[in-house]
């Protein structure tokens, strides 16, 4: 009896083939006249299609010229939309033309699910009516996006306070430069919220508080060194980002020396984001193999996905003094069976000088035997530091694990580069 079950097992793995294949077929037949059609124009250029018609509830304005013209337009899988349902996270790559640039390659993202958006607009109607659905434009005139007009100077930590991971525990300083450094608008440069037009804050607030991932970017740009990817410009819900390369899972399999080399950037990256000459903390909160990619040229590491952004105002800390603020934070190792598991408080990331949690973010999700692509070390002192760095058992283990794993990372990143020459 035993003997038929793998005979009846491959017959039905055939079977279920042919189904999904002749499912894909009808799925094409039906959409014929979409495919052809899909080819033949850019819908980049459809108001609707990009939430244009949305705006001011929608993340920005500055690229929609360059939509407009058609100079944005996705490359050819990402015009077939049958295939969204595939595409949970709206991301697609998109090819950008300028007449004395040529064409390179970005990324468009709509910063959410369809049910996400679907939410925010829910949400946003909620906030103005105490209904789910509404005149969204409409809606927005009645919300507190909309009640910090032109009157109001400066944008405060009490009024936006934990509205999303970036300012969970905002600063003075934190929003001057967030309002600052905003790219949507043409005064960009000046920290006054009165300089923005009334769309231009509704945007700014709107995406503050639905998804900061934009003025991440904007605020700590890669063009001053920050490990993040390039924001380029917005059209209703639609982001545009430069492309960096593949992302990180797709070298699980990569050369010893380059895995070697690709887990001391990361470990540089938790190092600047925690410690920098700018005194504000940037912990990541998300951290898995897909949220960073190396560029195919230099083979920099760089965050592509900078959503759950949590920024700690160090010096501000510093002068108000809460309770501990002084004793080092260590984050609580936490074992589990789910990707990209970590375990914070918020509250310590935002009250504490001293933290250790973005070395042990990568040291368990990304570098360690505990993250979900476990690659093997082979180098007994390497996986020592990894789970020291991972799971201390000293008090402060991982901060001294931290630091000798960076310093060890480096010379068998230079002893490879050595080798290579020779």
């Amino acid at each position: 009896m035993l003997r038929f079950l793998p005979l009846k097992l491959g017959r039905l793995f055939r079977c279920l083939k042919l189904l999904l294949v002749v499912g894909l077929f009808v799925i094409l037949l039906m959409n014929t006249h979409n495919l052809f059609a899909s080819f033949q124009k850019n819908e980049l250029m459809d108001r609707r299609f990009i939430n244009l018609n949305k705006c001011p509830a929608c993340f920005g304005t500055s690229w929609c010229r360059k939509f407009m013209n058609g100079q944005v337009s996705f490359e050819t899988w990402g015009r077939l939309r049958f295939l969204d349902v595939f595409n949970v996270k709206n991301v697609y790559f998109a090819q950008y033309g300028e007449p004395r640039e040529g064409t390179r390659r970005v990324v468009l993202k709509r910063l959410g699910s369809n049910q996400e958006l679907a939410d925010t607009d829910q949400k946003i109607c909620k906030r103005a009516t105490g209904r789910p659905r509404c005149d969204l434009i409409q809606a927005m005139y009645k919300t507190e996006f909309s009640r910090l007009n032109g009157d109001v100077r400066l944008l405060t930590p009490e009024v936006v306070e934990g509205w999303s991971d970036l300012v969970h525990c905002p600063s003075q300083r934190l929003l001057d430069r967030v309002v600052r450094r905003y790219a949507e608008t043409k005064d960009s440069g000046s920290f006054l919220l009165k300089n923005l037009k009334d769309t231009e804050r509704m945007q700014l607030l709107m995406t503050l508080a639905f998804n900061p991932e934009p003025l991440v970017l904007q605020s700590f740009p890669s063009d001053e060194g920050w490990p993040f990817a390039k924001y380029l410009g917005a059209c209703g819900r639609v982001v545009a980002v430069n492309y960096v390369g593949e992302e990180l899972w797709s070298f699980y399999n990569a050369p010893w020396e380059k895995r070697v080399d690709l887990a001391r950037q990361l470990m540089d990256i938790a190092e600047q984001l925690t410690n920098n000459d700018f005194e504000f903390a940037l912990y990541l909160l998300d951290v898995s193999f897909d949220n960073f990619a190396v560029g195919p040229r230099d083979g920099k590491v760089i965050v592509v996905d900078a959503e759950n952004v949590l920024v700690a105002d160090k010096r501000l800390i510093k002068q108000n003094k809460p309770e501990n603020y002084d004793v080092w934070y260590e984050s609580r190792f936490e074992d589990c069976d789910k990707e990209a598991c970590l375990s914070f408080s918020k509250e310590s990331l935002c009250s504490r000088v001293t933290v250790d949690h973005n070395y042990y973010a990568v040291c368990q999700n990304l570098l360690s035997r505990y993250a979900t692509w476990r690659g093997t070390t082979g180098d007994g002192q390497l996986a020592a530091l990894l789970d020291e760095c991972t799971n201390p058992k000293k008090r402060y283990g991982r901060y001294t694990a931290a630091k000798e794993l960076r310093d060890y990372l480096t010379l068998l990143a230079s002893s490879s580069s050595s080798a290579t020459a020779r």
